[in-house]
């Protein structure tokens, strides 16, 4: 590392893993069509913190839904028990490393995992 600090990044799935992605998380609750479990090189799969199904079926990844999506994800990501043991122990890893966010969306901007990292971020602090 060049010494900047550890950060939280996203990625697609399907790029190739980097050796600065530190520890690679699926935060999909289904698995992405196509990937191997090798060529998914993850350290973990905590869908305990994707949106839920019918949060996710009604999005549909429709552009214009995106803000109310986002905030009725982090209503959900705000309630939940795991949400904040997840940010927890992403705490612990962003001391060693980056944290890479995996998701299959198409969109890097407009996906959960971008409203996941952005949580995140404002919970660790």
């Amino acid at each position: 590392m060049n010494g900047a600090p550890h950060r939280i990044r996203i990625k697609r799935i399907y790029e190739s893993p980097e050796d600065d992605d530190g520890k690679r998380l699926l935060v999909d609750r289904l698995w992405p069509r196509g990937i191997s479990k090798e060529r998914a090189a993850l350290d973990g799969w905590p869908k305990e913190v994707a949106p839920s199904p019918d949060l996710r079926k009604w999005f549909n990844h429709e552009p214009e839904r995106f803000p109310e999506f986002s905030a009725s994800y982090q209503a959900e990501l705000d309630a939940g028990q795991a949400s904040y043991e997840f940010a927890a122990q992403c705490r612990t890893w962003l001391e060693q490393g980056n944290v890479t966010l995996l998701y299959a969306a198409k969109d890097p901007v407009i996906n959960h995992a971008s409203v996941l990292r952005d949580w995140l971020e404002r919970k660790i602090g």
